[in-house]
């Protein structure tokens, strides 16, 4: 299989998990300021979630760029990935429509948590179906920004029965971390 299938498939993924996502996005019965007002936590939801399937989506093109060959781990990997990333819509909603409570925070770090290890996964299949000289494997280096992100998650799902906003901005801080596409990838490739 020629990785273009591979990225043509994971695009349309990718766009389908941010139309579900804003299906969600319910209009406000009325017609004043006022009333748009309840729906600010789960339009704040939809905000960092958005954000989360840009910079995989961003990212997921990047190491693609990198990369020579797809073999059926890479598939897997893939997929595997992209199994993570549909579940976003169900805990985007979910955290949402209950403001932001223990429970549904702690479930939403669980599947970024899971869908960061996925990538990684993902990534070292890349690595390996291209060689130990690939310049995926050149590009990405330490990758301290990989290794700090699931650490980051961790603490957010520990505390978030305590304190869900300070988990909450643990992922915000992740996001952050991840806004700027990587430019590694871009440096080598030139």
């Amino acid at each position: 299989m020629k990785k273009g299938r591979l990225e043509a498939f994971s695009d349309g993924v990718f766009a389908i998990i941010i139309t579900i996502m804003v299906l969600e996005l319910k209009v406000p019965h009325g017609e004043r300021l006022d009333a748009l007002l309840p729906l600010w936590p789960v339009f704040l939801s939809y905000v960092l979630s958005f954000i989360y399937v840009g910079i995989y989506w961003n990212n997921h093109h990047h190491m693609f760029q990198a990369c020579d060959k797809v073999n059926g781990g890479v598939l897997w990997a893939n997929l595997h990935l992209l199994f993570w990333l549909s579940l976003f819509p169900f805990v985007t909603g979910w955290l949402g429509e209950n403001h932001f409570a223990a429970l549904p925070a702690l479930l939403y770090g669980v599947v970024l948590l899971l869908a960061a290890l996925a990538y990684w996964v993902l990534q070292s299949t890349l690595i390996a179906a291209d060689g130990g000289d690939s310049a995926l494997r050149r590009a990405v280096g330490r990758d301290w920004k990989g290794k700090v992100s699931p650490v980051l998650y961790l603490a957010g799902i520990a505390v978030s029965h305590w304190a869900p906003l300070a988990a909450l901005a643990l992922y915000v801080a992740v996001a952050l971390l991840w806004l700027v596409p990587d430019r590694r990838i871009e440096a080598t490739l030139r």
